[in-house]
């Protein structure tokens, strides 16, 4: 099974800095996320490759039965269709998320 790739690149101090370096690695849609305190997604999966920097706040995420503890400056990617959970802190967390669509 996939595992989620922790730290597979450099942090970026700027929102900007890091759409430019997504974009520079054929990720097509680039954004900010919000997550709630507390939010525990469940198993699920996205149609769609991500590259992720944790911006804000603390999150567990979890893959193949290993759980990852994700912080501030943390980055990780996952591949498309991996079953994955995902629980937030008590702060919840901001990420900077770059998706690659399948074409």
């Amino acid at each position: 099974m996939t595992t989620a790739t922790p730290q597979i690149f450099d942090t970026f101090d700027t929102f900007d800095a890091f759409e430019a370096h997504a974009r520079a690695q054929d990720f097509d849609a680039v954004l900010v996320r919000e997550w709630a305190p507390g939010t525990d997604t469940g198993l699920h999966t996205h149609p769609f490759a991500v590259q992720v920097q944790v911006a804000r706040g603390e999150f567990a995420l979890e893959v193949g039965g290993t759980t990852q503890h994700l912080r501030a400056g943390d980055t990780f990617a996952l591949d498309a269709e991996v079953p994955h959970t995902e629980r937030y802190g008590p702060e919840g967390a901001t990420f900077w998320v770059g998706r690659r669509h399948p074409r």
